[in-house]
């Protein structure tokens, strides 16, 4: 059965969450991002001792917000070429990852894109993306914990995706682990989003768990539950335009255009209706306004829907960008609740 963890919360609060004792498991966690997944550890009563991310200005606001015992600012491959890393690193309960996933999302360039180098950031290196879920594989090798998370987009188990799937369960297979795959939805796990996600599970093989079970069936938390009445116009006459264009059947810019103009644009821009979960987050910068008022999600409403807590601080990044790079933190604590509950409280 899952736990009730909220949506809307405050780091101020501390962790972990409502009616969750601390246990003594620790976590290390890799492509860390803003700490979406660290933090849902936390609220699961887990200790996470930090972890590795590449982007300079991201890794700043990490160690700001969580005050980590180990950050790494560097590469996931410089990561494991090290040789110096802290004997706590090798008895970890729990790796985490989420290797970066636009080259396997339905709605990016795909198999045009694997194997291409690409600089996705100002100040970081070039490199490519579909082969970083092979590396952190490397990485959960070289670390041997007794579980390992890896987190993906949908788009992983679909079409000729399905490819690296297959690999990625036969080479861990073959290192010692048994594999479970799941395919899970923010939205049934008590956050405010649509968010279909896959997450590759596993443990050694000789602690001998048994079958994860992952059900999830929390009432979903519709939009008018979160929205603010602010009325502010922050949309570019652009937008204000197709808003004042919109019909209730419109589930973004795309179908206004289309309707409009008989061609296809702004179909990643989606638009937020009342009365429905929010769809999933991005990290673009287009527009992700609302039906009912002529401006964009604003920042509280995003922490809500990505259950981030509302004192964040995001310094200069905007808060869109972060959580839509990021696991939502109230997700991995509904997994990693029921990892301590069915495999390590045991």
């Amino acid at each position: 059965m899952s736990h009730k963890f909220k949506y809307k919360w405050y780091l101020k609060d501390g962790y972990p969450a409502t009616d969750i004792e601390k246990n003594n498991f620790n976590v290390f966690g890799t492509f860390i991002c803003g700490g979406g997944s660290t933090m849902g550890y936390k609220l699961a009563g887990f200790n996470h001792l930090g972890g590795v991310e590449i982007d300079k200005k991201v890794a700043d606001i990490y160690k700001l917000n969580h005050n980590p015992k180990y950050l790494f600012n560097e590469d996931i491959r410089e990561f494991n070429k090290r040789n110096d890393l802290p004997k706590e690193l090798f008895n970890l309960d729990i790796l985490d990852g989420s290797p970066p996933c636009s080259t396997f999302s339905m709605a990016g360039s795909r198999e045009n894109a694997w194997g291409k180098s690409k600089q996705f950031r100002e100040g970081q290196a070039k490199q490519t993306l579909d082969d970083l879920v092979f590396v952190y594989c490397d990485t959960i090798i070289k670390l041997q914990p007794k579980v390992f998370i890896l987190e993906n987009v949908k788009g992983i188990i679909q079409g000729n995706a399905k490819v690296y799937s297959k690999n990625t369960v036969e080479k861990m297979t073959k290192a010692g682990y048994v594999v479970q795959v799941f395919l899970l939805n923010a939205a049934s796990m008590g956050v405010p989003q649509k968010r279909e996600r896959v997450f590759f599970i596993g443990y050694k093989k000789d602690l001998n768990f048994p079958k994860l079970k992952l059900e999830f069936n929390e009432k979903p938390i519709l939009f008018c539950e979160i929205q603010e009445k602010n009325n502010i116009n922050d949309l570019t006459d652009r937008q204000f335009y197709l808003w004042q264009n919109r019909i209730k059947t419109d589930k973004s810019n795309g179908d206004t255009v289309m309707r409009l103009e008989k061609r296809l644009s702004g179909f990643t821009n989606p638009i937020l209706h009342s009365d429905e979960v929010c769809p999933t987050i991005n990290s673009q910068g287009g527009s992700f306004m609302l039906y009912d008022l002529p401006r964009q999600i604003n920042d509280n409403e995003c922490c809500q829907c990505g259950s981030y807590p509302i004192d964040y601080n995001f310094k200069d990044l905007k808060a869109r960008y972060l959580i839509g790079m990021s696991v939502p933190p109230v997700m991995t604590a509904q997994i990693s609740h029921q990892i301590y509950l069915q495999w390590l409280n045991n």
